[in-house]
């Protein structure tokens, strides 16, 4: 799923581009380090898969702002956006329930 959300985010990085560099470069790192952290998580045990699940669940809201921000300024419709929010919600949500297992 991480790596479909950077396939649903991939196109719409040149239209963010020409309007915002610095939103496009954020976005592009916010949502590999979803896909890296998730992976790296996973050759991991107790504490430091705890990290990594963390950093991929921060990644994870930080590409859902960028995506809205990138919306709501203009830069994409949301239409084109909302596959990619919807796997940041999907995402999200997973990995909460990684981290808090007992709720």
């Amino acid at each position: 799923m991480a790596l479909e959300l950077v396939d649903s985010v991939a196109p719409l990085m040149d239209p963010i581009g020409k309007h915002d560099r610095p939103l496009k470069d954020q976005l592009r790192r916010a949502a590999q380090s979803v896909a890296l952290n998730l992976a790296e998580s996973t050759g991991h045990q107790s504490g430091n898969r705890r990290l990594r699940l963390e950093s991929a669940l921060g990644s994870t809201y930080e590409t859902r702002a960028c995506l809205h921000i990138a919306a709501r300024w203009g830069y994409v419709d949301v239409d084109r956006a909302h596959h990619a929010i919807g796997l940041t919600d999907s995402i999200a949500a997973i990995t909460y329930r990684l981290l808090n297992p007992s709720r």
